[in-house]
């Protein structure tokens, strides 16, 4: 704990140090690379295996990571020829970013950070190539990218599109080129998954970078650093190469031709192999190719068979089309016009109205100017008369109207009560009758005593006729055991068809129970007052009990308040399509209620007529 606060405060004193103005790139670079060693081999000798990656993790949060990454991009001319603590800064620096952790900026890390920093170590890596002392530089700054790239490998298509590294493969100095198959191999060695990782455009930039030092280099070290590059990625990728190896037709003669005897011909076989192979893969997916676009062929042309008969049969459903559209379209033009005209006939009627009142006033003020001063007011007095006589006349029109209008509904109410009255006695009449007819009935013996009707002498005969049948018939296989089995059988079956009766019998019970309930609750309601001069208490004596009941109830009310409110053109349809009810369904009806009055009559089969009504 002690060193690892020891660790911050070293890192806060470096923070502070690099934000000097004063300091040249030399002493900022002095500076890093001490503090740097410093705190990353104290972090090391550590045995918490977390401190490496907090040491990490605090340089990138304290910028002291940007501060490296700024000095490095400088230009040569400011660097003063520094290049080797350069390099050693370049190393340091790709040692850090290796096991970072971010945390909440993870995605300015991945995307804007590492970036930067494997730019910064291609230019400085370019400008090493360029010198003749460089080389070691050169070979360590490659590692620093390796093994940047080994643990980031989303870097790779950075690294192999960016200017300096083709900068890098263009040079015609051998070492380079070995150095920077090296460092594909080198990668590939420490991350097994670095390729699985790459996509399919990064595997074959980098297949072409190897396949180009095959074709354009003679030395021997270089053709088996690629011929090994080749084989590791055959080996980690797998089907993926064999894809991508189509594109480079040729690659199996070059190798026999050019690397065949140069002291490593068993990777050039082994390699010649998975190339053949995958060329009779790929001549297999030729050949499977191939017949794709036969029967792509006899599809088209089997589609365009279909096409050109459906587009002849067309001319008929065109045409039909046509005329349909010309007759809905000839309709809409006269229904246009006669909504016009009605239109025009409207206006004209209240324009000819107008002009006759107007012609009729005009002729009225030419008869009073004709009439003697001394008439005019009587005349005046008999025109007032004769309007009040009109509104008198159409008022007690309309009071007589709405008193006949009231009698009718009182007279309504009447019978509607007498109706009830008859369907009370009838209802009454009804359970006398059937009480009367249950108390006459005779009693039901039960299915065990014996029939209706049946004699001891006719018990005696049927008895000895069953005795003579079995004396006859008698049966060696039937046990005393299975015979009581048998009847205890049949006692069992014929329990459970008395207890099946008595279940029908509360079904029947619990039937007649819901009818009276039902007929109980259409009395209630017919009895109920108008709504005029009800009450609350009333009210909620027709509230129902069950939720489903009640939500049924409010939503046929709802219905039939918007049905009301529609405008009368709205209802015009509805006025015609009602259906109503057939004497079969009023026949089931009565046969349900028993005689009860439905749809303005009584169905009843006999009895006396009160008001209208039979008993």
């Amino acid at each position: 704990m002690e060193m690892l606060e020891e660790e911050e405060v070293l890192i806060s004193q470096l923070k502070r140090k690099l934000e000097n103005e004063d300091l040249n790139p030399e002493e900022k670079i002095s500076l890093l690379i001490d503090a740097l060693n410093k705190v990353l081999s104290s972090a090391a000798v550590q045995t918490d295996s977390r401190a490496l990656t907090r040491v990490k993790s605090q340089l990138y949060h304290s910028g002291v990571l940007s501060h490296c990454a700024g000095v490095l991009s400088l230009s040569p001319s400011r660097l003063r020829g520094n290049w080797t603590s350069a390099a050693r800064l370049a190393h340091l620096t790709s040692s850090s970013c290796v096991g970072a952790e971010p945390g909440s900026r993870s995605k300015d890390f991945h995307r804007l950070f590492l970036p930067s920093v494997m730019d910064v170590l291609l230019s400085l890596a370019s400008q090493l190539m360029r010198r003749a002392e460089g080389s070691s530089l050169f070979r360590k700054v490659l590692d620093s990218i390796g093994w940047l790239l080994s643990a980031h490998t989303h870097l790779t298509a950075q690294v192999l599109s960016s200017v300096q590294y083709e900068q890098i493969q263009m040079c015609d100095d051998v070492t380079i080129s070995l150095l920077c198959i090296q460092m594909w191999i080198q990668t590939c060695a420490v991350n097994r998954d670095f390729l699985s990782h790459l996509s399919d455009e990064s595997v074959l930039l980098l297949l072409n970078e190897a396949v180009g030092q095959l074709a354009l280099s003679s030395d021997s070290a270089v053709g088996g650093a690629s011929i090994k590059l080749m084989l590791l990625m055959a080996s980690q990728l797998g089907l993926r190469l064999q894809a991508l190896l189509v594109n480079f037709k040729g690659l199996d003669s070059l190798l026999e031709k050019d690397w065949t005897g140069r002291g490593f011909d068993q990777e050039v076989d082994q390699l010649i192999s998975i190339i053949q192979r995958d060329k009779a893969v790929s001549s297999q997916s030729e050949v499977s190719t191939e017949r794709v676009r036969a029967a792509c062929v006899i599809q088209a042309a089997w589609r365009s068979f279909q096409t050109r008969r459906r587009v002849k049969s067309l001319n008929r459903a065109v045409s039909t089309l046509q005329k349909r559209y010309r007759a809905r379209r000839r309709r809409l033009q006269e229904q246009k016009e006669a909504q016009q005209w009605e239109e025009q006939l409207r206006y004209q009627v209240c324009v000819r109205r107008q002009q006759a009142r107007r012609r009729f006033h005009q002729k009225q003020r030419e008869l009073l100017l004709l009439l003697p001063p001394d008439q005019v007011r009587p005349y005046l007095q008999e025109c007032e008369r004769r309007a009040a006589v009109v509104i008198q006349s159409v008022y007690r029109g309309f009071r007589e109207r709405r008193r006949y209008n009231d009698s009718l509904r009182d007279a309504l109410r009447e019978s509607q009560r007498q109706q009830r009255a008859a369907r009370t006695l009838q209802r009454a009449g009804r359970r006398l009758i059937e009480k009367r007819r249950a108390a006459k009935a005779p009693p039901l013996n039960p299915l065990w005593i014996g029939q209706e009707g049946l004699t001891d002498s006719r018990r005696a005969e049927l008895q000895q006729q069953v005795e003579e049948y079995i004396s006859v018939h008698r049966s060696t296989r039937v046990s005393a055991e299975e015979c009581a089995s048998l009847h205890e059988e049949v006692q069992l079956l014929l329990q459970a068809e008395l207890q099946k009766g008595e279940r029908w019998r509360r079904e029947e019970q619990r039937v007649e129970a819901l009818l009276a309930c039902a007929h109980t609750q259409l009395e209630v309601l017919r009895d109920a007052p108008p709504l005029s001069v009800v009450t609350v208490k009333q009210a909620e004596s027709f509230l129902s009990p069950s939720a489903s009941i009640a939500a049924r109830a409010r939503d046929a009310h709802n219905a039939t308040l918007q049905a009301n409110r529609l405008p009368w053109w709205r209802t015009l349809g509805e006025m015609h399509t009602g259906e109503k009810a057939s004497p079969a369904h009023l026949q089931e009806l009565e046969a349900v209620f028993g005689g009860l009055f439905i749809g303005g009559s009584a169905v009843v089969r006999g009895g006396t007529e009160v008001d209208g009504l039979k008993v």
